[in-house]
C-alpha cells in the first residue's frame, strides 16, 4: 500500500531544516506561514503533492535560496523523492520601491545647491522649506550632505532620533518633525563630533535610505539640501528623483560664481536636462544691526544678478548678510520663523517666488525624467 502524507509529516520534515539566519529551525523560526497542504493522487501514476508557504524576513534575505532548497530536500527525504514539492516565499517586509515609483506623494522636489562652500546653501534650503511652510504648503526637507550634515542643528533637533514605523508592509524611517518642516539627516545617525568616513558606495546606500525608506507621505515640496560641488551624491539623486528644478545659491563673489556656473552647467548637461528654477544671491550685502539703512557690498555687488541675466534664468532673491541670519541658524531658529525682521520677509518673498517659478515650470515643461545609469 502506499504510503500516505499528511500535514504533520511535512512540519516534521521541516523541522530538520536549520535557517541560517536564526540557527534554529524553520518551524522555530516562524518562517512556515500557514499548514502545509497536502494533495492526494488523483488517478494512477500521479504523484503526492505538498505545498509550503515560507515567510523570509525581507526579498534580499542572502539563505533565501538555500533554505528554499534545503526544505524541497528534506520533505522529499522525509516524505518520498516522488512528492511533487511547491515552495511559495512570502516577505515580512515588503521590498523597496523601484527607481520612479518613489515618493509617489510628493509634487514638486527641488534641489538646492551651489557649486563652491560656504556660501550658505544650507541656511537656504532650511529658510525655504520652513518660508514654503509658513505658506500653507505641505514640505519635506532631506539632508544629502552625507559627509557634512548641518540639518539637525539649524533646527535645534540634534538629540532628536528617528524611529520606524510599520506601513504597508514596510519598516519606514519616520522623519523628525519641527516648524512645519518633515526633515531627514545622516546626522540623526551618526555622531556629530565624529567624521564620517565612509566610502562613496555606503553614501550613497544611506542617502537612498533616506529617500526610499523614509514615511514622506503627501508633500506639496521636497527640498534637497545638496553638497556642495558636483559629485556621487548629486549623481545618485539624478538617478533616483525626477527632480522638478534646481535652485542655485552663491555670493556675489567671482570665485563663488565661477562654480556656480559649474552647478548650473551639471543639471543643463544634456543628459540631465533639470531646469534651473533661478539664482539666489546670498551676502549680497552687510548691513550693521547699529545702520540698518546702510550696505556694504564686501563681496561684490549684484554679481548673481549679471550672472542670472547671462544665464537667462530669474533672479529669486538677494539676502543680506545679517548678524541675526548666522546666530538664529547656530541657535536653530531660522530667520524665516519671522516675517517681522527684514530678513524673515526676504526669505518668505523668496518662497513665495519660488511657488510661482515652479507653477511656471510645470506648465511649460514637461515631467523631469530620471537620468539613466551606464551599465
Amino acid at each position: 500500500m502506499e504510503n500516505v502524507i499528511y500535514p504533520k509529516m511535512v512540519m516534521e520534515a521541516l523541522e530538520t531544516v536549520t535557517y541560517a539566519g536564526t540557527k534554529k529551525n524553520v518551524v522555530e523560526s516562524g518562517m512556515v506561514a500557514d499548514t502545509p497542504a497536502v494533495s492526494a493522487p488523483q488517478k494512477d501514476g500521479d504523484a503526492w503533492k505538498v505545498k509550503v508557504v515560507l515567510e523570509f524576513p525581507r526579498d534580499t534575505d542572502p539563505f533565501l535560496k538555500s533554505t528554499v532548497k534545503a526544505v524541497e530536500a528534506a520533505i522529499k527525504y522525509h516524505c518520498g523523492k516522488e512528492v511533487e514539492v511547491e515552495i511559495e516565499t512570502e516577505f515580512k517586509s515588503k521590498p523597496r520601491p523601484e527607481v520612479g515609483e518613489m515618493l509617489p506623494g510628493v509634487k514638486n522636489i527641488i534641489a538646492v545647491s551651489s557649486g563652491k562652500g560656504g556660501v550658505g546653501k544650507s541656511t537656504v534650503s532650511a529658510n525655504l522649506a520652513i518660508a514654503l511652510a509658513r505658506l500653507g504648503y505641505k514640505v519635506g526637507l532631506l539632508d544629502t550632505d552625507i559627509f557634512g550634515p548641518s540639518m539637525p542643528k539649524m533646527f535645534n533637533v540634534e538629540d532628536e532620533r528617528p524611529y520606524a514605523v510599520k506601513k504597508d508592509g514596510r519598516d519606514l524611517i519616520c522623519p523628525i518633525e519641527k516648524y512645519g518642516v518633515k526633515l531627514l539627516s545622516i546626522g540623526f545617525f551618526v555622531s556629530p563630533t565624529t567624521a564620517t568616513l565612509w566610502r562613496g558606495g555606503m553614501a550613497t546606500s544611506a542617502l537612498k535610505q533616506l529617500i526610499a525608506d523614509a514615511d514622506w507621505g503627501e508633500l506639496d515640496y521636497f527640498i534637497l539640501d545638496t553638497p556642495p560641488g558636483t559629485s556621487d551624491i548629486h549623481l545618485t539623486l539624478l538617478q533616483t528623483l525626477p527632480i522638478t528644478g534646481a535652485v542655485i545659491v552663491s555670493t556675489p563673489q567671482q570665485v563663488a560664481l565661477a562654480d556656480a556656473r559649474k552647478g548650473i552647467d551639471m543639471y543643463r548637461n544634456d543628459k540631465v536636462n533639470v531646469p534651473i528654477l533661478g539664482l539666489i544671491e546670498n551676502m549680497a550685502w552687510f548691513t550693521p544691526a547699529e545702520l540698518p539703512e546702510n550696505k556694504y557690498y564686501i563681496f561684490g555687488k549684484e554679481g548673481c544678478k549679471q550672472l542670472a541675466e547671462e544665464m537667462q534664468v530669474p533672479l529669486l532673491a538677494q539676502i543680506p548678510l545679517v548678524q541675526s541670519i548666522c546666530d538664529n541658524g547656530d541657535a536653530g531658529t531660522p530667520a524665516a520663523l519671522s516675517s517681522e525682521t527684514a530678513t524673515g520677509l526676504a526669505f518668505i518673498n523668496l518662497a513665495q517666488s519660488v511657488v510661482t517659478v515652479v507653477n511656471r515650470r510645470n506648465k511649460e515643461k514637461p515631467a523631469t525624467k530620471i537620468v539613466g545609469m551606464n551599465k
